[in-house]
């Protein structure tokens, strides 16, 4: 089997990842686990979800060299994701090494926040330069009932803990759900904002067959936005063309009519897609590269690495990028996504 010892790889030397539609991949999306401490109702089956063995779960060594691969071809940011990723032991070990590797200039990891009291110095220190943060409720009871596990005194201590750590403009995650947390809209932007933190709102997505989807429970892009406003009578929400809290991800940005420091994020794959601006690929925790989250089709990185070497990671990569869908087909009456869940592939 290959190490990452005797197969470093340089910089980008190779020609940068182009799909068919023209649209240049410069960002990979890494799940480093399929486990999480939280049982999300919007990201976990209620009977679960088949988890990779641990044996076919790919090793820090492994990981770092298929990304010195894809830093080859141009790619220069790296999302670290799960499951919940700061279950995996020693992360901060392979932040190290991600962030050795030529070429990577950016890496971001998107959390539930549950740890982030113990490893929000660490990460920082190992090389993460970003945060985004799961919080759907500022209830604690809700909080709880959402995430069936999840304890919002501790992630609100994690916050806290980030921002201690040099963490600047943390972004916020919330899915937007009807009957449950659209009364929150306002006072989860006031939250965020009053800490230097972007709040960031996403639209419910078929995954896992549907199966977690309830379509009268979608609150769209242009709701979210409504709700906004109505927490704040008297402004409008105009696009953010400072761009300050761009990153490298789908979400649109949008401020307060007379603060352009209140921005607030809207991901909406339901109701205003993105597709036509995807820059993204994503790997999975056992190895297998997906080009868009909406479908279950995958190439087998893992396999190519122990038999074929970063030759042929190299090889693979852009045949599947060559591939790359021109968009997804979710519906919103909850058809059309794929049978993975998020927790087994990140959002």
């Amino acid at each position: 089997m290959a190490t990452g010892t005797d197969r470093q790889l340089g910089g980008a030397t190779d020609a940068p990842l182009v799909d068919r539609q023209r649209r240049v991949i410069d960002y990979l999306r890494v799940s480093v686990t399929d486990r999480c401490n939280y049982r999300c109702t919007y990201c976990l089956p209620d009977d679960g979800v088949s988890h990779v063995d641990r044996a076919d779960i790919l090793s820090f060594e492994e990981i770092a060299g298929i990304v010195g691969c894809f830093a080859r071809l141009g790619v220069s940011r790296v999302r670290l994701t799960g499951g919940e990723p700061t279950v995996r032991r020693d992360l901060v070990d392979l932040v190290r090494m991600l962030r050795a590797i030529p070429g990577i200039r950016d890496i971001a990891l998107s959390t539930n926040g549950h740890l982030l009291s113990e490893l929000a110095t660490p990460l920082r220190e190992s090389g993460v330069n970003r945060l985004n943060v799961s919080i759907d409720s500022l209830d604690a009871e809700k909080f709880a009932a959402i995430t069936r596990r999840g304890e919002l005194h501790r992630v609100l201590a994690g916050l806290d803990a980030a921002r201690a750590a040099g963490f600047s403009r943390i972004k916020l995650n919330t899915v937007a759900v009807k009957g449950f947390n659209d009364d929150e809209i306002g006072a989860l932007c006031r939250f965020a904002w009053s800490r230097d933190m972007v709040p960031r709102f996403i639209e419910q997505m078929p995954m896992a067959g549907g199966q977690l989807y309830v379509p009268g429970a979608l609150m769209s892009a242009a709701q979210i936005r409504a709700a906004v406003e109505r927490a704040h009578p008297g402004q409008s929400l105009v696009p953010d063309t400072a761009g300050a809290a761009r990153g490298a991800g789908p979400a649109r940005y949008w401020t307060l009519s007379s603060d352009p420091t209140a921005v607030v994020g809207i991901i909406s794959p339901m109701t205003e897609h993105f597709c036509d601006t995807c820059n993204r690929v994503r790997l999975s925790a056992s190895g297998a590269l997906h080009t868009c989250l909406a479908y279950d089709d995958a190439v087998d990185l893992r396999a190519l690495w122990r038999s074929a070497g970063p030759d042929g990671v190299i090889a693979a990569i852009r045949q599947a990028v060559a591939s790359k869908r021109d968009g997804h087909v979710f519906d919103l009456v909850g058809i059309g996504g794929p049978r993975k869940a998020m927790i087994q592939i990140g959002g």
